[in-house]
């Protein structure tokens, strides 16, 4: 049997400012706290707070690409891993999370 963690796709950081650069309309969810957003984030990611996340995910396409963010990308891979269970077919980590971010925020 396949394990959640194998089914999580994992979406570069470059890859994600290319496809905002070519602008693209991307779904990111940024799920840190709002002392980490304080910091700044991603200015197209909207900022659902981890344990806000359970609550709001019945508003979401289960088909639809969806790119979680966080800090390192180990709170957004859980996310994934949670909403890949619910059904989710397109959710996305962002490896490395905001840590591995190369734009100037």
């Amino acid at each position: 049997m396949e394990s959640v963690i194998s089914r999580v796709q994992e979406i570069h950081p470059v890859e994600v400012v290319e496809r905002l650069k070519n602008r693209e309309a991307l779904r990111i969810i940024d799920v840190r706290s709002d002392l980490e957003i304080e910091q700044g984030k991603i200015p197209e990611a909207v900022h659902i707070p981890l344990f806000e996340v359970i609550d709001r995910y019945s508003e979401w396409d289960r088909g639809e690409e969806i790119i979680f963010v966080c800090r390192s990308g180990r709170r957004s891979m859980a996310v994934c891993q949670v909403l890949t269970l619910e059904g989710f077919r397109n959710v996305k980590n962002m490896s490395g999370g905001m840590l591995a971010y190369p734009a100037a925020l």
